[in-house]
């Protein structure tokens, strides 16, 4: 019995410690201009919990309010698409559905010249569905083989194709963390773009590992997911929606099982080609026709 209560203290006094942790990075990095000054006052505030209040299941009941105080706080945050966004996010993609017809702005084909030096374009463009023949996954890697970024292409028989790219939106000046990634720091942004400028941009100048995968999915099937990220464009646009690192990120809406409400959705079930091809850096700005085989 004083074995299973001391297991049950155990368990409780850790979830109240990862409880406290996650609550501190979240006053640390969320909360308004003073965001360290407040997560010390809670540390200071917890502490003396700790020191001066009696009774176990006191403190640790206190301790849990709080925390829950600070994710009820949390929880009120509210993104927005009005604020000084980078260059590259500085615009979002909608689309006009009339039937067959899909008109696409703010298709994103920037002028690269390095990385960081780039003339930005936004285009309108109009695809009709019934042209969609099918659909190409590009997985990118950019440093540790258990991190990668997919770039889902859909390919038309009349039309350049068109990249998908679910990406963090970031503010002038602020830089991708994997820890603020785990708060209320980035939106999240579907980034419509041509491929010259998705995925040309990670083998010629972020000089990335780019895996190409020609998916099995029937036209029909690649038309049904290319709607489904058209929908979600659309309301992200009206409604934009926090990142996170768990929860929201590139790779959990991309995937079947991610369904963030009823709109927000993956592309759904696809089958992929047996092996990748690796893309090869592509000096000239003509559109991808597929990745060769490196020697």
């Amino acid at each position: 019995m004083k074995l299973l209560r001391f297991i049950l203290y155990a368990l409780a006094w850790t979830a109240a410690a990862l409880c406290a942790t996650w609550a501190f990075g979240a006053l640390y990095f969320d909360f308004p201009k003073a965001g360290a000054f407040a997560a010390i006052l809670f540390v200071i505030a917890l502490l003396a919990i700790v020191i001066f209040v009696r009774g176990k299941l006191l403190k640790l009941g206190i301790i849990l309010g709080a925390c829950a105080l600070v994710a009820a706080w949390w929880l009120t945050l509210k993104p927005s698409n009005d604020r000084a966004w980078q260059p590259d996010v500085a615009q979002t993609a909608w689309a006009e559905i009339n039937g067959d017809e899909i008109t696409i702005h703010n298709v994103r084909n920037c002028d690269y010249h390095t990385e960081t030096d780039f003339t930005p374009h936004w285009e309108t463009r109009t695809v009709r569905l019934s042209q969609i023949t099918g659909m190409d996954v590009a997985i990118n890697y950019w440093g540790s083989p258990w991190i990668a970024h997919p770039i889902v292409s859909f390919q038309f028989a009349d039309a350049l194709p068109l990249c998908f790219s679910i990406e963090t939106r970031k503010t002038i000046g602020q830089q991708y963390s994997t820890l603020e990634g785990f708060y209320r720091q980035y939106t999240l942004i579907y980034v419509v773009a041509d491929e010259r400028d998705c995925i040309r941009l990670r083998t010629n100048y972020r000089r990335e590992d780019v895996y190409l995968y020609h998916t099995l999915a029937s036209p029909a099937q690649a038309r049904q997911r290319f709607h489904e990220y058209i929908n979600t464009v659309n309301v992200l646009h009206e409604n934009p929606r926090w990142y996170n690192a768990v929860t929201h990120n590139c790779t959990k809406a991309f995937a079947p099982s991610a369904r963030l409400n009823s709109v927000y959705h993956g592309i759904g079930a696809f089958s992929l080609t047996e092996k990748p091809t690796k893309c090869s850096i592509r000096i000239t700005p003509s559109p991808l026709e597929g990745c060769p085989s490196p020697n």
